[in-house]
């Protein structure tokens, strides 16, 4: 059983840092695509970044420069490292994972609609 857990999130001030954690237990894919993805209040699930097993990761636009995405293969750990945090970047940020099989992110990551498993998210809240 494949269970995604995320950590790390907390509140932070504009032009703070703070690095998110997400551990992939039951998940032995040697070949995948992973992301996190984040939903704000009204607002709809937006992709912000996905790493595949090579280590190609894609980006959204609004966090290019900003975030950066990684996967610790030893200890099956995804990371998003966020620095230069605005205001606009609260939300509750999710992790997620494919059914297996895929050997990049597909340019449609984004939509999230290749992820099969997805963690209960976490919190981030970034004041002005």
């Amino acid at each position: 059983q494949v269970e995604l857990v995320e950590s790390g999130g907390g509140s932070a001030q504009s032009g703070g840092s703070l690095r998110l954690s997400c551990a992939a237990s039951g998940y032995t894919h040697r070949r995948f695509c992973m992301g996190w993805f984040r939903q704000a209040p009204g607002k709809a699930r937006e992709g912000v970044a996905s790493i595949d097993h090579d280590g190609a990761t894609k980006y959204a636009e609004s966090v290019k420069g900003r975030f950066t995405i990684s996967h610790h293969k030893r200890n099956k750990t995804l990371i998003l490292e966020m620095n230069s945090l605005k205001p606009e970047d609260t939300a509750m940020y999710y992790c997620a994972a494919d059914p297996g099989g895929y050997d990049y992110c597909t340019d449609s990551w984004a939509q999230g609609s290749e992820f099969a498993y997805w963690g209960q998210g976490t919190q981030v809240t970034v004041s002005s």
